[in-house]
């Protein structure tokens, strides 16, 4: 019979008005308070009671982070408990720093981005059913990996940078700010602390219970895309079961600059600089740095699309039910580095060929 899970255990909730207060209850609860953004990766989490603390600090009456806003030249600020919809819906993201729209539009569905925060898709836990279902897996502080066992069903786990947990990284938003080469603002017991967004995710050789940076007490502020790449050539594109509500299976974001005549191949543009970042293929987003300089001074046609791809799956090892992430992965890199449906040959081809 299966065991229905679904009264949360007893905690305190406190409602803070202010990133003061936030942070003087964190720091005062430390390992015992969770934080409540939108509540949606929460609420799953303390409905089946895998999670049970002591403290829970809801931020939704903080309005000092929400809100986008113009900030340093002409870059933007994205308060961490602004809503999807918020970003998808704001001119000056539609229009300078597209990418991340497309990002966000595609996470889950509208009821669910009028509720989820940037912040916290961006911080949200890894999906994987053993570890969410309460089996004591390496994540959990056992000593296994049941996705990565003999009799393990491993479809949706990682390709790659695996080590022991396969469990990957399920953020939308996630990659479309490391290419637009975002910061996150973090306040700590000693101060303000701002990271490059590729370094606020971890991967279990860092530490195999989370998937950021955050330790108790921290808080995530807010998020600052500077104004480097407004304007870019963006692609992303996100590879799914279903259409609404799924997580990824892969999904691929993509900042460029090119120069020269784009009318044609025999004629392509040269790329002059590129951001590229995959995610769902590791623990944490990965920026495809590798990727990025061999592409640079390029041609951006198929021919370096396919060299991209074949360099983007390098050291990839897939487990017994996910070898389709291989292909895939090599296919969407091409794709974001040559375009799809203009006039490059490309949009013929299968995502997973």
């Amino acid at each position: 019979m299966a065991v229905i899970r679904d009264v949360m255990a007893a905690f305190e909730l406190f409602q803070p008005a202010s990133v003061a207060d936030a942070q003087k209850l964190l720091e005062q609860h430390g390992p015992d308070a969770w934080v409540l953004a939108g509540g949606l990766d929460s609420f799953d989490w303390l409905k089946d009671r895998i999670k049970k603390p002591k403290v829970v600090v809801d931020l939704s009456g903080i309005g000092e982070l929400r809100g986008i806003r113009v900030s340093g030249s002409d870059g933007i600020e994205i308060g961490a408990m602004t809503t999807l919809t918020e970003v998808v819906n704001h001119p000056i993201i539609k229009q300078k720093y597209d990418l991340l729209t497309q990002a966000a539009e595609l996470v889950a569905s509208p009821q669910i981005r009028n509720q989820g925060t940037i912040g916290g898709n961006v911080s949200q836990d890894t999906r994987c059913w053993y570890y969410r279902s309460g089996w004591p897996c390496y994540r959990a502080g056992g000593n296994i990996c049941y996705a990565d066992a003999p009799e393990g069903r491993n479809r949706e786990h990682a390709i790659l940078h695996a080590d022991r947990c396969v469990a990957v990284n399920p953020s939308d938003s996630a990659p479309a700010l490391i290419a637009l080469d975002a910061k996150f603002v973090i306040r700590t017991r000693k101060g303000e602390r701002i990271v490059d967004a590729e370094d606020y995710f971890i991967g279990p050789d860092i530490d195999i219970t989370r998937l950021h940076i955050l330790q108790p007490g921290d808080l995530l502020t807010a998020i600052r895309i500077p104004s480097t790449w407004a304007g870019a050539q963006f692609y992303f594109e996100k590879i799914r079961d279903r259409n609404v509500w799924d997580f990824p299976l892969l999904n691929v974001a993509s900042a460029m600059v090119t120069s020269g005549d784009s009318s044609g191949e025999s004629s392509a543009p040269t790329i002059d600089r590129m951001r590229i970042s995959v995610n769902a293929a590791a623990a944490r987003p990965l920026r495809l740095k590798a990727v990025e300089d061999a592409v640079r001074g390029k041609p951006r046609n198929a021919a370096t699309g396919e060299m991209a791809g074949k360099l983007a799956v390098q050291g990839a090892v897939p487990l017994q039910f996910n070898t389709y992430k291989i292909p895939l992965m090599r296919n969407l890199v091409k794709r974001a580095i040559v375009g799809v449906g203009a006039g490059t040959g490309v949009e013929e081809a299968t995502w997973a060929s």
